[in-house]
Protein backbone atom coordinates (compact mmCIF):
# COMPACT_ATOMS: atom_id res chain seq x y z
CA UNK A 1 0.00 0.00 0.00
CA UNK A 2 2.88 2.89 1.07
CA UNK A 3 4.54 1.98 -2.99
CA UNK A 4 1.27 2.67 -4.34
CA UNK A 5 0.45 5.85 -2.28
CA UNK A 6 3.79 7.09 -3.15
CA UNK A 7 2.94 5.87 -7.00
CA UNK A 8 -0.20 8.01 -6.72
CA UNK A 9 2.08 11.48 -5.71
CA UNK A 10 -0.32 12.43 -3.06
CA UNK A 11 1.71 16.02 -3.02
CA UNK A 12 -0.40 16.85 -6.56
CA UNK A 13 -3.65 15.34 -5.71
CA UNK A 14 -4.58 19.30 -3.82
CA UNK A 15 -3.65 21.43 -7.06
CA UNK A 16 -5.99 19.36 -9.11
CA UNK A 17 -9.66 19.76 -7.25
CA UNK A 18 -8.46 23.90 -7.39
CA UNK A 19 -10.37 24.26 -10.19
CA UNK A 20 -13.38 22.15 -9.01
CA UNK A 21 -13.59 24.18 -5.63
CA UNK A 22 -13.49 27.81 -7.18
CA UNK A 23 -16.26 26.70 -9.47
CA UNK A 24 -18.64 25.03 -6.99
CA UNK A 25 -18.30 29.02 -4.87
CA UNK A 26 -19.04 30.42 -8.00
CA UNK A 27 -22.23 28.43 -8.71
CA UNK A 28 -22.93 28.59 -5.40
CA UNK A 29 -22.76 32.38 -5.08
CA UNK A 30 -24.96 32.88 -8.03
CA UNK A 31 -27.66 30.76 -6.11
CA UNK A 32 -26.68 27.01 -7.44
CA UNK A 33 -25.81 24.20 -5.25
CA UNK A 34 -25.85 20.55 -5.45
CA UNK A 35 -23.58 18.33 -2.86
CA UNK A 36 -23.68 15.28 -5.47
CA UNK A 37 -22.15 17.14 -8.54
CA UNK A 38 -19.39 18.43 -5.65
CA UNK A 39 -18.52 15.37 -4.30
CA UNK A 40 -18.10 13.41 -7.67
CA UNK A 41 -17.08 16.56 -9.36
CA UNK A 42 -13.67 16.14 -6.56
CA UNK A 43 -13.83 12.41 -7.01
CA UNK A 44 -13.91 12.60 -11.19
CA UNK A 45 -10.86 15.07 -10.75
CA UNK A 46 -8.78 12.69 -8.07
CA UNK A 47 -9.19 10.12 -10.40
CA UNK A 48 -7.82 11.41 -13.56
CA UNK A 49 -4.44 13.06 -11.41
CA UNK A 50 -4.30 9.56 -9.98
CA UNK A 51 -4.34 7.89 -13.32
CA UNK A 52 -2.00 10.39 -14.78
CA UNK A 53 0.64 9.88 -12.12
CA UNK A 54 0.14 6.17 -12.50
CA UNK A 55 0.58 6.48 -16.35
CA UNK A 56 3.38 8.69 -16.00
CA UNK A 57 4.98 6.11 -13.45
CA UNK A 58 4.72 3.64 -16.37
CA UNK A 59 5.20 5.43 -19.53
CA UNK A 60 8.59 7.05 -17.98
CA UNK A 61 9.33 4.19 -16.63
CA UNK A 62 8.87 1.48 -19.17
CA UNK A 63 11.01 4.26 -21.78
CA UNK A 64 13.88 4.86 -19.51
CA UNK A 65 13.12 8.01 -19.39
CA UNK A 66 13.25 7.72 -15.42
CA UNK A 67 16.79 7.26 -14.78
CA UNK A 68 19.77 7.57 -12.60
CA UNK A 69 19.65 11.83 -13.87
CA UNK A 70 16.45 11.93 -12.52
CA UNK A 71 16.12 14.46 -10.03
CA UNK A 72 13.10 14.40 -8.32
CA UNK A 73 11.48 11.77 -6.33
CA UNK A 74 12.96 7.78 -7.71
CA UNK A 75 9.15 6.47 -9.26
CA UNK A 76 8.22 3.34 -8.25
CA UNK A 77 8.82 1.37 -11.28
CA UNK A 78 12.04 2.87 -11.63
CA UNK A 79 13.39 1.78 -8.15
CA UNK A 80 11.41 -1.85 -8.92
CA UNK A 81 9.03 -1.40 -6.23
CA UNK A 82 6.18 -2.13 -8.62
CA UNK A 83 6.56 -4.14 -11.94
CA UNK A 84 5.12 -2.68 -15.20
CA UNK A 85 2.59 -5.33 -15.63
CA UNK A 86 1.10 -4.67 -12.22
CA UNK A 87 1.12 -0.87 -13.40
CA UNK A 88 -0.66 -1.41 -16.50
CA UNK A 89 -3.38 -3.16 -13.95
CA UNK A 90 -3.73 -0.57 -11.88
CA UNK A 91 -4.19 2.44 -14.89
CA UNK A 92 -6.81 0.32 -16.24
CA UNK A 93 -8.89 -0.24 -12.67
CA UNK A 94 -8.22 3.48 -12.46
CA UNK A 95 -9.40 4.51 -15.87
CA UNK A 96 -12.97 2.39 -14.85
CA UNK A 97 -13.64 3.65 -11.66
CA UNK A 98 -12.75 7.11 -12.84
CA UNK A 99 -15.13 6.66 -15.37
CA UNK A 100 -17.90 5.28 -13.33
CA UNK A 101 -17.33 8.72 -10.89
CA UNK A 102 -17.61 10.66 -14.24
CA UNK A 103 -20.71 9.34 -15.54
CA UNK A 104 -22.64 9.60 -11.45
CA UNK A 105 -21.20 12.93 -12.05
CA UNK A 106 -22.86 13.55 -15.25
CA UNK A 107 -26.05 11.50 -14.30
CA UNK A 108 -26.44 14.04 -10.60
CA UNK A 109 -26.06 17.43 -13.24
CA UNK A 110 -28.25 16.58 -16.46
CA UNK A 111 -30.37 13.34 -15.34
CA UNK A 112 -32.87 12.73 -18.28
CA UNK A 113 -33.22 16.48 -19.15
CA UNK A 114 -30.15 17.21 -21.00
CA UNK A 115 -28.83 14.64 -22.81
CA UNK A 116 -26.88 16.83 -25.28
CA UNK A 117 -25.31 18.23 -22.61
CA UNK A 118 -24.70 14.60 -21.18
CA UNK A 119 -22.90 13.19 -23.92
CA UNK A 120 -20.83 16.19 -24.66
CA UNK A 121 -19.75 15.74 -20.94
CA UNK A 122 -18.93 12.25 -21.63
CA UNK A 123 -16.86 12.78 -24.56
CA UNK A 124 -15.06 14.71 -22.54
CA UNK A 125 -14.44 12.35 -19.39
CA UNK A 126 -13.59 10.10 -22.15
CA UNK A 127 -10.73 12.60 -23.45
CA UNK A 128 -9.67 13.34 -19.61
CA UNK A 129 -8.94 9.75 -19.39
CA UNK A 130 -7.23 8.67 -22.89
CA UNK A 131 -5.04 12.15 -22.24
CA UNK A 132 -4.16 11.22 -18.66
CA UNK A 133 -2.52 7.97 -20.39
CA UNK A 134 -1.28 9.31 -23.36
CA UNK A 135 0.88 11.73 -21.40
CA UNK A 136 3.53 9.29 -21.42
CA UNK A 137 2.32 6.18 -22.89
CA UNK A 138 2.68 4.65 -26.17
CA UNK A 139 4.86 6.14 -28.70
CA UNK A 140 2.65 9.16 -30.05
CA UNK A 141 3.09 10.15 -26.51
CA UNK A 142 1.96 13.89 -26.23
CA UNK A 143 4.12 14.97 -23.15
CA UNK A 144 7.37 13.70 -24.87
CA UNK A 145 6.60 16.04 -28.14
CA UNK A 146 5.73 19.26 -25.58
CA UNK A 147 2.20 19.07 -25.39
CA UNK A 148 2.01 18.88 -22.00
CA UNK A 149 1.61 22.34 -20.92
CA UNK A 150 -1.97 22.45 -23.22
CA UNK A 151 -3.53 19.24 -21.60
CA UNK A 152 -2.86 20.92 -18.24
CA UNK A 153 -4.02 24.00 -19.05
CA UNK A 154 -7.27 22.55 -20.37
CA UNK A 155 -8.19 19.93 -18.60
CA UNK A 156 -7.10 21.26 -14.99
CA UNK A 157 -7.96 24.84 -16.02
CA UNK A 158 -10.82 25.61 -18.26
CA UNK A 159 -12.41 22.16 -18.28
CA UNK A 160 -12.32 21.64 -14.17
CA UNK A 161 -13.54 25.68 -13.76
CA UNK A 162 -15.89 26.29 -16.08
CA UNK A 163 -17.33 22.50 -16.55
CA UNK A 164 -18.90 22.02 -12.86
CA UNK A 165 -20.10 25.84 -13.03
CA UNK A 166 -21.94 25.05 -16.09
CA UNK A 167 -22.78 21.57 -14.28
CA UNK A 168 -24.71 23.24 -11.49
CA UNK A 169 -26.22 26.11 -13.76
CA UNK A 170 -26.48 24.64 -17.43
CA UNK A 171 -25.09 28.10 -18.53
CA UNK A 172 -21.66 29.73 -18.88
CA UNK A 173 -20.31 32.73 -17.22
CA UNK A 174 -17.47 34.29 -19.02
CA UNK A 175 -16.25 36.13 -15.95
CA UNK A 176 -15.28 32.78 -14.78
CA UNK A 177 -12.62 32.53 -17.67
CA UNK A 178 -10.52 35.15 -15.49
CA UNK A 179 -10.04 32.61 -12.32
CA UNK A 180 -10.19 29.60 -14.47
CA UNK A 181 -7.26 30.43 -16.75
CA UNK A 182 -5.11 31.90 -13.47
CA UNK A 183 -5.84 28.12 -11.94
CA UNK A 184 -4.76 26.93 -15.51
CA UNK A 185 -1.06 29.16 -15.79
CA UNK A 186 -0.29 28.26 -12.24
CA UNK A 187 -1.04 24.21 -12.60
CA UNK A 188 0.65 24.59 -16.28
CA UNK A 189 3.36 26.32 -14.09
CA UNK A 190 4.08 23.13 -11.57
CA UNK A 191 4.29 21.24 -14.80
CA UNK A 192 6.75 23.64 -16.45
CA UNK A 193 8.45 23.37 -12.80
CA UNK A 194 9.11 19.91 -13.15
CA UNK A 195 10.49 20.00 -16.72
CA UNK A 196 12.98 22.80 -16.01
CA UNK A 197 14.33 20.44 -13.08
CA UNK A 198 14.51 17.85 -15.49
CA UNK A 199 15.75 19.34 -18.74
CA UNK A 200 19.07 17.79 -18.31
CA UNK A 201 17.62 14.24 -18.22
CA UNK A 202 14.97 14.69 -20.34
CA UNK A 203 17.12 15.49 -22.96
CA UNK A 204 19.54 13.02 -22.91
CA UNK A 205 16.34 10.46 -22.84
CA UNK A 206 14.44 12.35 -25.80
CA UNK A 207 11.52 13.76 -23.86
CA UNK A 208 10.97 17.12 -25.75
CA UNK A 209 9.30 18.72 -23.55
CA UNK A 210 8.80 22.83 -24.26
CA UNK A 211 11.65 23.56 -21.72
CA UNK A 212 14.29 21.17 -23.98
CA UNK A 213 12.53 23.07 -27.24
CA UNK A 214 13.01 26.15 -26.07
CA UNK A 215 15.65 26.10 -23.16
CA UNK A 216 15.91 26.47 -19.57
CA UNK A 217 16.35 30.96 -20.05
CA UNK A 218 13.31 30.94 -21.96
CA UNK A 219 11.34 28.59 -19.62
CA UNK A 220 12.26 30.65 -16.47
CA UNK A 221 10.66 33.95 -18.19
CA UNK A 222 7.99 31.19 -19.42
CA UNK A 223 7.11 30.58 -15.73
CA UNK A 224 7.30 34.70 -14.54
CA UNK A 225 4.56 35.33 -17.21
CA UNK A 226 1.99 32.35 -16.30
CA UNK A 227 2.77 33.10 -12.14
CA UNK A 228 2.30 36.90 -12.42
CA UNK A 229 -0.90 36.75 -15.21
CA UNK A 230 -2.36 34.08 -12.77
CA UNK A 231 -1.88 36.53 -9.70
CA UNK A 232 -3.04 39.47 -12.39
CA UNK A 233 -5.90 37.80 -13.77
CA UNK A 234 -7.52 36.50 -9.98
CA UNK A 235 -7.29 40.13 -8.85
CA UNK A 236 -9.45 41.78 -12.34
CA UNK A 237 -11.46 38.94 -11.49
CA UNK A 238 -12.15 39.96 -7.77
CA UNK A 239 -12.28 43.95 -9.16
CA UNK A 240 -14.89 43.21 -11.75
CA UNK A 241 -16.76 40.64 -9.15
CA UNK A 242 -17.16 43.07 -6.21
CA UNK A 243 -18.16 46.40 -8.85
CA UNK A 244 -20.95 43.90 -10.71
CA UNK A 245 -22.49 42.81 -7.49
CA UNK A 246 -21.98 45.82 -5.36
CA UNK A 247 -22.58 48.49 -7.74
CA UNK A 248 -24.80 50.82 -5.16
CA UNK A 249 -21.42 51.04 -3.53
CA UNK A 250 -18.43 51.44 -6.42
CA UNK A 251 -16.69 53.25 -3.99
CA UNK A 252 -16.54 50.80 -1.31
CA UNK A 253 -13.42 48.50 -0.81
CA UNK A 254 -15.49 44.79 0.13
CA UNK A 255 -12.17 43.57 2.51
CA UNK A 256 -13.96 39.93 2.77
CA UNK A 257 -14.22 39.71 -0.84
CA UNK A 258 -10.21 40.02 -1.04
CA UNK A 259 -9.01 37.61 1.64
CA UNK A 260 -7.04 35.57 -1.56
CA UNK A 261 -4.93 38.35 -1.51
CA UNK A 262 -2.87 36.34 1.36
CA UNK A 263 -2.32 33.70 -1.03
CA UNK A 264 0.11 36.21 -3.10
CA UNK A 265 2.66 36.05 -0.22
CA UNK A 266 4.18 32.30 -0.72
CA UNK A 267 3.79 32.97 -4.66
CA UNK A 268 6.17 36.28 -4.69
CA UNK A 269 8.27 34.27 -2.19
CA UNK A 270 8.16 31.34 -4.64
CA UNK A 271 9.19 33.20 -7.77
CA UNK A 272 12.19 35.12 -5.76
CA UNK A 273 13.31 31.94 -5.34
CA UNK A 274 13.01 30.90 -8.79
CA UNK A 275 15.29 34.17 -9.57
CA UNK A 276 18.01 33.27 -6.93
CA UNK A 277 17.94 29.74 -8.20
CA UNK A 278 21.00 28.86 -11.08
CA UNK A 279 20.93 25.05 -10.79
CA UNK A 280 17.57 24.05 -12.29
CA UNK A 281 18.00 20.65 -10.44
CA UNK A 282 17.61 22.68 -6.72
CA UNK A 283 14.26 23.80 -7.98
CA UNK A 284 12.39 20.15 -6.92
CA UNK A 285 11.17 21.40 -3.43
CA UNK A 286 9.49 24.43 -5.66
CA UNK A 287 6.73 21.92 -7.00
CA UNK A 288 5.65 21.07 -3.74
CA UNK A 289 5.49 24.53 -2.92
CA UNK A 290 3.66 26.39 -5.96
CA UNK A 291 1.08 23.04 -5.89
CA UNK A 292 0.10 24.09 -2.03
CA UNK A 293 -0.15 27.35 -2.77
CA UNK A 294 -2.05 27.00 -5.79
CA UNK A 295 -4.78 25.24 -3.86
CA UNK A 296 -3.93 27.75 -0.74
CA UNK A 297 -5.49 30.90 -4.00
CA UNK A 298 -8.01 28.57 -4.55
CA UNK A 299 -9.49 28.20 -1.77
CA UNK A 300 -9.09 31.41 -0.35
CA UNK A 301 -10.96 32.64 -3.28
CA UNK A 302 -13.80 30.28 -3.00
CA UNK A 303 -13.94 31.99 0.91
CA UNK A 304 -13.45 35.54 -0.62
CA UNK A 305 -17.21 34.39 -2.65
CA UNK A 306 -18.55 32.74 0.24
CA UNK A 307 -18.34 35.87 2.77
CA UNK A 308 -19.46 37.83 0.02
CA UNK A 309 -22.51 35.84 -1.21
CA UNK A 310 -22.56 34.30 2.62
CA UNK A 311 -26.27 34.53 3.19
CA UNK A 312 -26.99 33.31 0.04
CA UNK A 313 -24.93 30.15 0.71
CA UNK A 314 -25.92 29.54 3.83
CA UNK A 315 -29.45 29.50 2.66
CA UNK A 316 -28.44 26.80 0.07
CA UNK A 317 -26.64 24.24 1.97
CA UNK A 318 -30.60 24.85 4.33
CA UNK A 319 -32.54 24.07 1.25
CA UNK A 320 -30.82 23.44 -1.73
CA UNK A 321 -31.29 24.79 -5.32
Amino acid sequence: MKHWIEAARVRTLPLSVSGIIVGSFYAMSQGWFNWKIIVFALLTTLGLQILSNFANDYGDGVKGTDNEDRVGPKRTIQSGLITPKAMKKAMMITSLITLVFAGLLIYFAFKDSYLLYSFVFFVLGILAIASAIRYTVGKGAYGYRGYGDLFVFIFFGLVSTFGVFFMFSKEIDWLLLLPATAIGFLSVGVLNLNNMRDEESDRKSGKNTIVVKKGGAWARKYHFFLVISAMLLVLVFAVIFDFTNDPANPDRFNFDLYLFLVAYIPLILHLKRVAATTDPKRLDPELKKLAISTFLLSVLLALSIFYFFSDIIVNLFLGGR
